[in-house]
Order: C-alpha cells, then sequence, then structure tokens
C-alpha cells in the first residue's frame, strides 16, 4: 500500500457511456464533471472537497464523430451489425433464453430491453434508452483493433493521465475498457492505483476477446494482465449491474489486487457511476490513500 498523500490526493476520472454534448466545448464538460465526481468521492469518503485534485478524461466526442444528438435515430431498433453482435454475446452472457439472444440480431431492442428489464427489475424504457446508448459507443471504440475513433479515445485518456500525472485513475463502465488500454499503450504513465468501476471488461466475446493486447492462452484459460503502468489494481461491481458482467474480473485478468462487491443498485440509476464512487467499497479503496 502507497503512503498517503501530503497534499490533494491526485485522481484522472475516466467517464462510462451517455457523456458526449454536442453543445459544449471538451473544456466546459471537464469543468462541468470535474466537481460532481469530486463531490460523490467526497460525500462517500466524508472528507473535503480540497482533499482531491481531480481531472476528468473526456473521449465521449472520439465515439460520437457526426452525430449530433446522441441516440436520436433508429428509436426502437440496432441497424449496425456490430452493435448487434456485440449485444447477443451480452444476453447470452446474462443467461437470456435462445429465442431472446436471437432476437438481438433482428428483433426491435424493446425485445431484449424487455427481458433484461424484467430479469434486473428496472424501467423498461430507461433500459431500452441505455442498451442503446452502451452498444453503439461500445461498437464505435470496439469496432476494429486499429480504428481512428479507438485510437483518438486511447489517446485522450493518456493525454490527460500524462498533463495530470495523477496517482489515481478512477475509470467507469467502458472508460475502464479505454484507460486498461491506453496504461498499456503506454508504461511510462505510472500510476500507484487503477480503481475500475462496472467494468465490464471481462465479457466474453463482445469485449474481453476484442481488447488490446489480446488476452493470452487457450480458451477457457484465456487471461489479460493489469498494465505495467499501474502499480495496484481494485475492481469494484455490484453483482445486480447488468453490465459489469462477469462481476469477478480476478478470474480474466492476473494482477488484480482486491476484487470486490458493492451494492449500488437503483432501478431508475442502475450502473451510475455516481453509485459506484459514493459507494462504501470505493471509500475503503481510497481512503488509505488520504491516510483515513
Amino acid at each position: 500500500m502507497s503512503s498517503p498523500t501530503s497534499g490533494p490526493l491526485t485522481i484522472v476520472a475516466v467517464h462510462g457511456v451517455g457523456h458526449y454534448d454536442h453543445r459544449a466545448t471538451a473544456a466546459q464538460v471537464r469543468a462541468a464533471h470535474i466537481p460532481r465526481w469530486t463531490d460523490h468521492l467526497t460525500g462517500g469518503l466524508g472528507v473535503a472537497a480540497a482533499r482531491l485534485d481531480l481531472d476528468f478524461a473526456y473521449y465521449a466526442p472520439m465515439l460520437n464523430s457526426g452525430r449530433t444528438v446522441q441516440g436520436q435515430h433508429e428509436p426502437d431498433e440496432l441497424s449496425d451489425p456490430v452493435t448487434r453482435e456485440l449485444m447477443a454475446a451480452w444476453l447470452e452472457q446474462l443467461g437470456a433464453p435462445r429465442p431472446v439472444t436471437q432476437g438481438a440480431l433482428t428483433l426491435p431492442l424493446r425485445h431484449a430491453a424487455t427481458w433484461v428489464a424484467e430479469r434486473f427489475s428496472l424501467d423498461g424504457r430507461m433500459t431500452q434508452l441505455f442498451i442503446r446508448l452502451f452498444f453503439q459507443e461500445v461498437a464505435a471504440y470496439l469496432r476494429t483493433d486499429d480504428s481512428p475513433a479507438r485510437l483518438a479515445a486511447r489517446d485522450e485518456v493518456a493525454l490527460r493521465i500524462a498533463r495530470h500525472r495523477p496517482r489515481v485513475v478512477i475509470a467507469h463502465s467502458l472508460g475502464t475498457v479505454v484507460a486498461y488500454e491506453a496504461l498499456h499503450a503506454h508504461p511510462e504513465l505510472q500510476v500507484e492505483l487503477f480503481l475500475s468501476l462496472g467494468s465490464p471488461l471481462a465479457l466474453p466475446r463482445a469485449v474481453f476477446d476484442r481488447l488490446l493486447p489480446r488476452p493470452v492462452g487457450d480458451p477457457p484459460a484465456r487471461l489479460g494482465a493489469r498494465p505495467d503502468a499501474v502499480a495496484r489494481w481494485v475492481n469494484i461491481a455490484d453483482p445486480g449491474d447488468p453490465v459489469a458482467i462477469p462481476p469477478r474480473l480476478a478470474r480474466s485478468f492476473t494482477g488484480i489486487s482486491l476484487d470486490l462487491t458493492d451494492s449500488v443498485h437503483a432501478a431508475f440509476g442502475f450502473h451510475h457511476a455516481k453509485n459506484y464512487l459514493s459507494c462504501a467499497a470505493t471509500a475503503a479503496t481510497l481512503g488509505p490513500y488520504l491516510g483515513l
């Protein structure tokens, strides 16, 4: 464990899906989210905002090039084959019956959203909106190994880490995938703690098998690894979060120090970053870095 910091704890936050704002500049988005993430973290920790020095890596524009209002088109279906393929793999991992899994490739989005909402006791309309948004952005990032969107998003995260030189990188949802690849690509970006929240990194076929660098070994024993840039990796997942599937990353990655679960679930706010940031497991992980 690292020693407590004498000044503010330096952090770079890496967001998940749904943060694209076509009306604002990147600087404006960062300025809006820095105090929000700080408030969520300090609320859970029980410390003043001055104890944290947080920067915000905003990569969403790289995944939404040419889209003015996210999700405005295709209100009830996903026409992109890669997006549908990723959703089908996710539904299979969730244990959806075969008609639902197959329907993800052919039927309207509400077909899958209804099953997920019932399975996890979620609001149906919110679930449908979230699924569309999530898999559109995940597909935009993972479509090909060397797509401009993937490289640009990864470089943006690496740039914020290089500029801010944080002790801690906190990533949520799709942000854990972008941060994982950025830290692997830049071993010179030494951070003491990588804290992944609500991560889909281990999701077979949809995410895990598309990661760079590729997991090594033969299935089913293939393993990813903690980036060399990271001294300590802690993962936190809500067992009721349908995105953090499977929740135990240590079964799929070497070098994870702690693989924790915490209940942050809310029917109208499932998978939200604020719930993870303010939870007890996050506070317990960050507390020692603040001398708590």
